[in-house]
């Protein structure tokens, strides 16, 4: 049996999240489908993580096990033929055997994109959440440190999660201001505003941990919070002292990091690559 690591880009609005699930499309239920036709047996597969649906990734890395002698490269390119355009293979690397994409991976960096402006941009409609109200972005920014470091994150723990633990470490927090490009699309583009995206790189998250961050983030933004008040609910540890849960369309997966630093690295920003 050969150990495999695929990197997956895919776009999540259409399906019903990553895991396999009883009524509606999910990601992995696609790739599955096309390994086990290649393989000529059921094929599992294991996610770094599991993306809810309507939630993006950029670098979602699996991992699974194959007799089959086909290549990395030959892998790759089949997957690509069969699976629908909304989800690509970037990448088919052979891991050693106790390789496990979620129980090896290191750090994860995720993005939240904010489109800020008075009118939605349709260009961004299903990649960044829309905000119609001018944000302060250096009161956003000036609450980020708060997160830096480990803590107990359990006030940005999502709802019917079990986890036991809600201790983390994030390792990087940081809100880049991006202003729209000038490109063909002007001539069409009527809207003009900023796109505000929010990067978070840490050794493990919570069930929508980043969304209730971004949620929190957007009501400093809009002056209900005060930059110090991330603080307090992080200490308050109780999910209704933080912000709302933000909409999972602007969240995207980018990278998933391995001690045997060797999967892609990519960048969200404007366009959504």
């Amino acid at each position: 049996m050969r150990t495999l690591a695929l990197t997956l880009a895919y776009d999540g609005m259409p399906y019903a999240g990553w895991q396999r699930q009883r009524e509606g499309t999910s990601i992995q239920q696609l790739v599955e489908e096309v390994l086990a036709s290649i393989e000529g047996a059921p094929v599992t597969i294991h996610a770094s993580g599991r993306t809810d649906a309507g939630v993006h990734a950029l670098g979602q890395v699996v991992s699974c096990r194959l007799r089959h002698p086909i290549s990395c490269h030959s892998l790759q390119r089949a997957l690509n033929a069969r699976l629908p355009p909304s989800i690509r293979v970037v990448a088919v690397e052979e891991r050693a055997a106790r390789f496990h994409a979620r129980f090896s991976a290191t750090a994860k960096s995720y993005a939240y994109r904010i489109w800020n402006a008075r009118v939605e941009d349709p260009f961004e409609a299903q990649r960044a959440w829309h905000v119609p109200v001018a944000l302060d972005v250096e009161a956003m920014r000036q609450a980020l440190p708060a997160v830096v470091g480990t803590h107990d994150f359990a006030a940005f723990q999502g709802p019917r999660s079990v986890v036991r633990d809600t201790i983390r470490t994030m390792l990087e927090a940081r809100l880049d201001d991006l202003s729209p490009r000038v490109d063909a699309r002007a001539a069409v583009h009527a809207t003009r505003g900023r796109l505000l995206v929010l990067h978070l790189r840490g050794t493990g998250f919570l069930r929508h941990m980043v969304r209730a961050l971004a949620g929190t983030l957007v009501d400093i933004g809009h002056g209900r919070r005060p930059p110090a008040d991330m603080a307090r609910v992080l200490a308050a540890r109780d999910r209704r002292e933080a912000g709302r849960t933000a909409p999972p369309h602007g969240l995207f997966l980018v990278r998933v990091e391995y001690a045997d630093e060797t999967a892609p690295q990519l960048e969200v920003g404007d366009g959504g690559r």
